[in-house]
């Protein structure tokens, strides 16, 4: 049993003030694997003071330098990668090889990509070439709490943790109760490239204890948090009695437009991508919308390679998809494949109950729904795990009003030969991310939703602009 009862704070590991233990369980055997402390308010308090007293020091730090340990943890997340994706795997059931090739490589795609867009951030520049002395200055907001999910757990660290860094402000990480493990993992590389003192902490616990405390606490100001579109409404209302920034990347419910001549391989590249993490993503395309006159032949392609998805432990190697994160989550998907039965929904592959030979663990089914329609619960509910709803369209005005028809907003994907309607489309989704023809958008491109998808932006330079407060002066002479 693996026991991390203790914080990091201003550079040391300390003590909590309480003890409230709390057990991680391994989501492939449902066994305790560790045990972690759940902090409380002295804990809270002690962080963000140590935060707070760093952040003049650390504010003044030239950027050159603040890279410069940007640069070293890139080094040390790199020496430590496989302790990384161990943690990972362990606590959040994603099967090892997912968890070196995809989970852990996000962390270190997000470090490289921060460093390339930190060395060509304007941190001071001049406004107004018409007014002598007129100045910007991009500086830090201050103290940041981040708060990070448990389905991509690195990938999440390192977009709030590095830009924050870069940007100058000091911080409060609060990972998942779910996955900690990889986050104090993640917190020994910090210790180890030699940030300052108070520059970065951490502090487990779970929402609605340590995450409010954070949100509500006057000397944090601002919180930047990754979860579902319920919690993230909470936080905004927590965090308005003391006007603080909120920054949230939340829920999605991905729309997958596919046309009629859409590539041979874009539905079975659409269903490995909803069922890949074990549909635990939030820009996963969850909802394949397929023109009528190529829906019959997508739907018997979905359940072929639905049907072909192979499931088991996270221990494993190989290519496969290991078991959703929780009990609760389980039980949530279980209830949300009967409700799509029960609205009646065809149910083509996959269905209630845990896969066959799999006993024990919180495995799921890979799932695909035919002839769904937008107004079943199962089009409309971020379900969060390997599901999948077919929904027919038959003209292009039809299918972009079914893919907006959503609170969402976070990612849709366009299928087409056609670059002119792939276009229009792309313009239309109400979505903060659009991805035509299964061609990536790139490391550091900015990610982020609209509508109940959330506000703000990670990656790359709008990662950076979100931990940034803007300050406009006149009459300054930087040589000075």
């Amino acid at each position: 049993m693996i026991e991390k009862r203790q914080f990091y704070i201003n550079g040391n590991w300390s003590d909590p003030a309480q003890e409230r233990d709390h057990q991680v369980i391994n989501p492939s055997t449902e066994e305790p694997c560790a045990i972690i402390t759940l902090g409380c308010d002295g804990d809270v308090d002690a962080a963000v003071a140590a935060a707070k007293a760093a952040f003049p020091d650390w504010m003044n730090t030239p950027p050159a330098e603040r890279i410069a340990l940007v640069e070293k943890l890139a080094k040390v997340y790199e020496s430590r990668a496989e302790d990384m994706a161990q943690a990972i795997s362990l606590e959040m059931g994603a099967p090892i090889d997912l968890a070196r090739e995809q989970q852990t490589a996000a962390g270190a795609g997000h470090i490289a990509a921060f460093l390339a867009a930190a060395k060509e951030y304007e941190f001071e520049h001049p406004h107004d070439p018409d007014t002598p002395g007129s100045y910007i200055r991009n500086e830090p907001i201050g103290v940041a709490a981040l708060i990070t999910p448990w389905n991509w757990p690195m990938n999440q660290v390192t977009l709030k943790v590095v830009a924050a860094a870069v940007a100058g402000c000091t911080m409060v990480l609060k990972p998942s109760e779910e996955s900690p493990l990889s986050s104090m993992v993640f917190a020994e590389m910090m210790d180890e490239a030699g940030f300052p003192p108070g520059v970065f902490n951490l502090i487990n616990g779970d929402g609605a204890g340590v995450g409010t405390l954070l949100t509500e606490h006057p000397d944090v100001d601002m919180v930047s948090f990754t979860g579902s579109s319920r919690a993230g409404k909470l936080i905004s209302k927590a965090a308005a009695d003391t006007l603080k920034r909120v920054s949230l990347e939340l829920g999605g419910k991905g729309a997958n437009l596919v046309f009629a001549d859409a590539d041979d391989d874009a539905v079975k590249r659409g269903v490995e991508h909803c069922m890949n993490n074990s549909g635990q993503s939030c820009n996963a395309p969850t909802r394949m919308i397929v023109q009528r006159e190529v829906y019959d032949k997508a739907v018997e392609t979905a359940t072929q390679v639905a049907n072909s998805i192979k499931v088991g432990p996270a221990s494993e190697e190989g290519d496969h998809i290991g078991p959703v994160v929780n009990e609760v989550q389980f039980n949530k998907i279980q209830d949300l494949i009967q409700k799509g039965i029960d609205e009646g929904a065809r149910l083509v592959a996959g269905g209630v109950g845990r896969p066959d030979g799999l006993n024990r663990g919180f495995y799921v089914k890979p799932t695909v729904f035919a002839d769904v329609n937008n107004a079943m619960i199962i089009a409309r509910e971020e379900i969060f795990g390997p599901v999948l709803s077919i929904i027919p369209f038959d003209d292009e005005e039809e299918g972009i009003h079914i893919a907006n028809n959503t609170p969402y907003g976070l990612t849709d994907y366009v299928q087409t030969q056609d670059p002119a309607r792939a276009a229009r489309v792309a313009r239309a989704l109400r979505a903060g991310m659009v991805e035509v023809n299964g061609q990536s958008r790139g490391m550091g491109a900015p990610f982020g939703g609209m509508k109940q998808s959330g506000n703000g932006r990670e990656g790359g330079p709008w990662g950076i602009e979100d931990f940034i407060e803007v300050k406009s002066v006149s009459g300054y002479d930087p040589a000075a």
